[in-house]
């Protein structure tokens, strides 16, 4: 009998779902493939050495201008389902965060456009972003 071990490559990221208190959620624009053009929550992946909430917290101020201390997001859950992501397999650890309505934020990094968009009129998105959406705002209710 001979056994052979099949290794996966798993990329480790962080998403996350920030809400105004008047019921918007930020999206950004990718800026490239996969889905470039299409909206998308902040994230991104995790660094050497880092934790995804720290990951979280530097992709939410790289791609969107929004600073937070990476203690101030609450954890939504993981999504590590295989074909979530086109490039492979990906798991990613989605956080939330609700901030005051009216807050500026500014498309960097590989966003091209950043913005608020209601949560009852959301656009198509990428990935499993809209799974992550209701999860995030069923657990704020």
């Amino acid at each position: 009998m001979t056994c052979t071990e099949t290794f996966e490559t798993i990329r480790y990221t962080a998403d996350v779902v920030v809400t105004t208190t008047d019921g918007y959620v930020l999206l950004i624009e990718r800026g490239w493939d996969p889905h470039a053009g299409q909206w998308a929550l902040p994230g991104g992946h995790v660094d050497p050495g880092e934790t995804s909430r720290a990951a979280a917290a530097r992709e939410l101020a790289e791609e969107a201008g929004v600073y937070v201390a990476p203690e101030e997001l609450s954890q939504v859950g993981t999504w590590d389902a295989p074909g979530r992501d086109p490039r492979g397999r990906y798991v990613t650890v989605a956080y939330r965060l609700l901030v005051v309505s009216g807050t500026p934020v500014e498309a960097g990094d590989d966003a091209v456009n950043a913005c608020w968009w209601p949560l009852a009129a959301l656009p198509p998105l990428a990935f499993d972003h809209a799974d992550i959406i209701d999860a995030a705002t069923a657990q704020s209710v």
